[in-house]
């Protein structure tokens, strides 16, 4: 058998039409899974995340993150998140932040936060698989995965074993926009994944002095992409130390901004 390209369009195989998505735990209920994901490091697929599910906790609904970044989990920090993950035999039990989002990271359940996670990819996808199928999360509205850079095993396993109702790409204004666009775009075409829409960030910086919109990476590209692949542009993050401030102090759901309000709607809009 050759190996598999997940294109079933263009495959003879019997297992083209298998259901491959793991069972969610049963103490659970979720609605609307949302992959937050990108071609590219760096580029705030985190923060995104955090900010999304700061929003719609704000609008009423029942909120969960899971952190499938499993080798760089930011999760925790982000929302101040120290107690560990503990469990009963119903499972795993997530730890809930402030405002009641509950979370999943692979930090909750090691005794030292800062020891780094040297594991094969095997081993990293199946612990994600876990997150999905041994966590107790209750009713959620909506559950963000937080995922590692690129196309690799982890986007791929939450792609096949979860239901994903779409996903939000994360991008910068910088001159690989097309680039990492097009890979996050690619992939979720051939997993048959809808892209809600793309989402900036570093996109400009406020004046201090007469508070001007000043782009120093440029400005349009992100536009530009979204143009060309026919996604609309959801949410325009700027440069920021009182950003990174709130993430760093685990306060994030204490900052205020109205950026993720296109988010918000797109997904306040998908059907029960």
């Amino acid at each position: 058998m050759s190996e598999c390209n997940h294109d079933c369009s263009s495959c003879g195989q019997k297992c083209a039409q298998a259901d491959l998505r793991a069972p969610l735990n049963p103490g659970s209920k979720v609605k609307h899974v949302i992959g937050v994901v990108s071609g590219k490091g760096g580029v705030g697929k985190s923060l995104v995340t955090g900010l999304s599910a700061v929003e719609m906790r704000r609008r009423g609904f029942n909120v969960a993150v899971l952190d499938a970044d499993i080798t760089g989990p930011s999760i925790p920090k982000m929302f101040g998140v120290e107690d560990k993950a503990m469990g009963n035999e119903e499972g795993i039990l997530p730890v809930y932040t402030s405002t009641g989002i509950g979370t999943m990271s692979i930090n909750l359940l090691l005794d030292d936060e800062t020891e780094p996670v040297v594991w094969r990819g095997s081993l990293i996808s199946g612990t994600v698989k876990q997150f999905w199928t041994d966590v107790v999360w209750g009713d959620v509205d909506y559950m963000f995965v937080d995922m590692p850079p690129g196309t690799g095993d982890v986007p791929l396993t939450v792609f096949q074993s979860l239901p994903v109702d779409g996903i939000l790409i994360v991008t910068s204004p910088q001159e690989l926009v097309d680039m990492i666009v097009s890979k996050a775009v690619k992939m979720a075409q051939l997993m048959n994944v809808p892209v809600l829409g793309l989402v900036e960030n570093m996109s400009y910086m406020l004046c201090p002095d007469c508070g001007k919109k000043l782009y120093p990476f440029g400005e349009g590209k992100v536009m530009a992409t979204a143009e060309r692949f026919s996604l609309p542009l959801l949410a325009q993050i700027p440069i920021d130390p009182a950003i990174a401030a709130s993430c760093d102090s685990g306060r994030i759901e204490s900052f205020r901004q109205n950026w993720m309000e296109g988010v918000a709607d797109v997904l306040s809009a998908l059907k029960a």
